[in-house]
C-alpha cells in the first residue's frame, strides 16, 4: 500500500535535508550573549570563607576533645562517635587537628559544652551538609562556564535557511506530492506547514530529515478527517426501523462488492438487513447484488431491468418496515458526475427513500479524479460519507491523503481485500503508517 508514494517522499525528504545541510547558513553562536552570562556567573556557588573554614576546625577539636573524656568503658560509642568526625571533615582537615593540640583549656572545653551539642543538632547531625560545605572549598574539575561554553558551541552545528532556499528546495517534494495524485489543496498545507516550521529556525544538522519527517507526519493528521461517527450506534439507535444507506459512486467503482462487505460487516454486528436492487441499468447489476445476497443469507428487493430505481428503494424500505429489518442497502446504477440527467435521478431516490445515510463509493486508485468526483456528487445530492475501495492495491495513496480534506467529509471504511471481511473502518494510523513517516 502507497509504496510509489512511500519511496517518493522517503527520497525528496533525503534530498531535501542534504541541501539545508550544504546550502544552509551556518548558524554561530553569539559572543555578545556569552560574555554576558559570563558576567552573571547565574550558576557559581558562594565561596566559604577562611573565617568560616577555621570556625568549623576549631568546633571539631572541641569534638574531638570531648571523644577523649568518653567512659573507657563504651570503646563501640567512642568509636562510632570518632568515625562520625572522620566522615565529616577531609582527610587534610583531620591531620591538623591530629598533628595540632588544643589550645583551650579545659575550663573553657566545659563551658563550651552546651554550644557543641547545639553545633552537633545542626550540622554535624547531618553530614551530607559539612560535605557540600567542605566540596564548594575545593576546585571543580572542570568550571561551569566551560560546560556552559561547551554547550553554547554545540550550537554551530545548526543550519538555517531563508524563504528562496526553501521554495527551491521544496520543489522535488512538491513533484513527487504532485506524481502521487496529492491534490493541490492538500500540497499547499503540506508546504505552508513545512515552510513555517523550517525557515528561519535553527535545524539540527544531522536532524533535518527527522524534522522534516515529523513535520510531514503532523500535517497528513490534521488533513485526514477522522469522524467520530458510529454506524453501529447510529442503526441501533434510531427509533423508526429501518435505517436506510444509499450508495452513489461513478461506473466501475465497486459499489455493489462494497455493499455486500458493509452488508456482512452489519450482520456480524447482530444487526438485519435487506438489500435493494436499485441499478436497474447495468446489465448483469442484479445478478451480481442476488449472488452476494445469496452467500451472506440475505433477501433482495428488485424489479425488472429499466424500471423506477426510486420505486425499488420505496419497496425496499416498505420491505423492512414489514419485517422489521433494521437496515436497507440501497444499490444504484454508476453514474459520471457530468451527467445532469442521472445526477438529478439521484437526487430523486434519496428524496423516496428518505435515506438516513448518503455513502460516496470511490475507488482509491483513481486519485485525484477520486476527488473530483466526491466534489460533483457532495454538490447533487449533499454525501454525508466516503468509503475508498481497493486501497490495498494503491500505490500512490493521493486519494486517500486528498478527497477527505477537499470535500470536508469524512471517510468512514476502506476496502482493504476481496474477501467480505476485508471492510476496515477508517483509521489515521494506517494511512500514516502505509506511507511510513511515523
Amino acid at each position: 500500500m502507497f509504496g510509489f508514494l512511500k519511496d517518493k517522499l522517503k527520497k525528496a525528504a533525503q534530498l531535501f535535508s542534504k541541501k539545508v545541510e550544504e546550502e544552509g547558513e551556518e548558524i554561530k553562536p553569539v559572543e555578545e550573549a556569552v560574555e554576558q552570562v559570563e558576567e552573571t556567573k547565574l550558576i557559581e556557588k558562594p565561596q566559604i570563607s577562611k573565617e568560616e573554614k577555621k570556625e568549623k576546625i576549631v568546633k571539631a577539636k572541641l569534638k574531638k576533645e570531648r571523644v577523649k573524656k568518653q567512659d573507657k568503658k563504651k570503646p563501640k560509642e567512642k568509636k562510632a562517635v570518632i568515625e562520625d568526625v572522620s566522615d565529616e571533615l577531609s582527610d587534610s582537615e583531620l591531620e591538623e587537628i591530629d598533628s595540632e593540640e588544643l589550645k583551650e583549656e579545659k575550663p573553657e572545653v566545659e563551658a563550651r559544652e552546651e554550644e557543641i551539642k547545639e553545633f552537633e543538632e545542626e550540622t554535624f547531625g547531618k553530614p551530607e551538609a559539612l560535605h557540600e560545605d567542605i566540596k564548594d572549598v575545593e576546585p571543580e574539575k572542570k568550571g561551569w562556564f566551560a560546560r556552559l561554553k561547551e554547550k553554547v558551541t554545540e550550537k554551530v552545528t545548526t543550519k538555517k535557511i531563508n524563504s528562496e532556499q526553501f521554495e527551491e528546495f521544496f520543489y522535488e517534494l512538491e513533484i513527487a506530492l504532485m506524481e502521487n495524485n496529492v491534490a493541490g489543496e492538500v500540497i499547499e498545507k503540506i508546504k505552508d506547514d513545512l515552510k513555517e516550521k523550517i525557515v528561519d529556525k535553527p535545524l539540527r544538522k544531522g536532524k533535518i530529515e527527522e524534522e522534516i519527517e515529523e513535520s510531514l507526519a503532523n500535517t497528513i493528521e490534521d488533513v485526514l478527517r477522522e469522524s467520530d461517527f458510529d454506524l453501529l450506534d447510529e442503526i441501533k439507535n434510531k427509533k423508526e426501523k429501518p435505517y436506510v444507506i444509499l450508495f452513489f459512486g461513478v461506473n466501475g467503482s465497486g459499489k455493489t462488492t462494497t455493499i455486500a462487505k458493509l452488508a456482512y460487516y452489519l450482520k456480524q454486528n447482530g444487526i438485519s438487513c435487506v438489500l435493494a436492487a436499485a441499478d436497474t441499468f447495468r446489465a448483469a447489476s442484479i445478478e451480481q447484488l442476488e449472488e452476494h445476497a445469496n452467500k451472506l443469507g440475505l433477501k433482495v428487493v428488485k424489479h425488472k431491468y429499466g424500471a423506477d430505481p426510486g420505486a425499488v428503494a420505496y419497496d425496499a424500505v416498505a420491505h423492512a418496515k414489514a419485517r422489521r429489518i433494521d437496515c436497507v442497502l440501497v444499490d444504484t446504477a454508476g453514474r459520471q458526475h457530468s451527467n445532469q440527467d442521472l445526477m438529478t435521478e439521484m437526487r430523486k431516490i434519496a428524496r423516496v427513500a428518505k435515506a438516513d445515510l448518503k455513502l460516496f463509493v470511490g475507488e482509491a486508485i483513481t486519485g485525484n479524479d477520486c476527488v473530483e468526483q466526491v466534489r460533483e456528487f457532495n454538490k447533487a445530492v449533499e454525501i454525508d460519507g466516503i468509503i475508498l475501495s481497493k486501497l490495498d492495491i494503491d500505490e500512490k495513496g493521493g486519494a486517500a491523503l486528498s478527497v477527505s480534506y477537499v470535500s470536508g467529509k469524512p471517510i468512514l471504511f476502506l476496502g482493504v481485500g476481496q474477501k467480505y471481511g476485508d471492510l476496515e473502518r477508517f483509521s489515521k494510523e494506517k494511512i500514516i503508517g502505509g506511507l511510513g513517516i511515523k
